[in-house]
């Protein structure tokens, strides 16, 4: 699946696991989906920490998952 097909959704990094593996919760839902770092951030050495705001693309197929796309400022 293309990253142009996944949903764009917006939330807060609440906890940070072992493997690159990240807890997110998604703002306009009381949800929780595990997320991690899409290529280009883990290329350019991109930190993500507890507290962020980033930007999560989510495959239709499966919404527990998803891949962190952007962190905001």
């Amino acid at each position: 699946m293309a990253k142009d097909d996944l949903a764009q959704l917006e939330g807060k990094v609440i906890d940070a696991g072992a493997g690159g593996l990240y807890k997110v919760k998604l703002d306009d839902q009381d949800i929780e989906i595990s997320a991690k770092l899409c290529g280009k951030m883990r290329r350019f050495n991109i930190r993500v920490v507890v507290g962020d705001r980033v930007t999560v693309g989510v495959s239709p197929y499966d919404p527990s998952h998803g891949l962190i796309m952007y962190r905001h400022k």
